[in-house]
């Protein structure tokens, strides 16, 4: 069950900690895309991810936006 959250227009640590709560409800190994358009999210989202276990196994640009794909620890 892979899923996906929309963070674009919100800004630092809004990105994160929305990801963090859509991750509390998902299984261990899901997979979640996360759509960002917060420059600091480059910073937020790897930091987020090595502190809480998670494996962030892609980050693509996507014109203004970044796409980030999370595997759940």
């Amino acid at each position: 069950m892979d899923t996906d959250l929309d963070a674009t227009g919100l800004l630092c640590p809004l990105p994160v900690l929305k990801a963090r709560k859509r991750l509390i409800a998902l299984p261990s190994g899901t997979e979640l895309r996360v759509r960002t358009d917060d420059p600091a999210a480059i910073i937020d989202m790897p930091h987020f991810c090595a502190e809480a276990g998670h494996t962030l196994v892609q980050s693509t640009e996507d014109g203004d936006a970044m796409i980030w794909l999370i595997r759940k620890a």
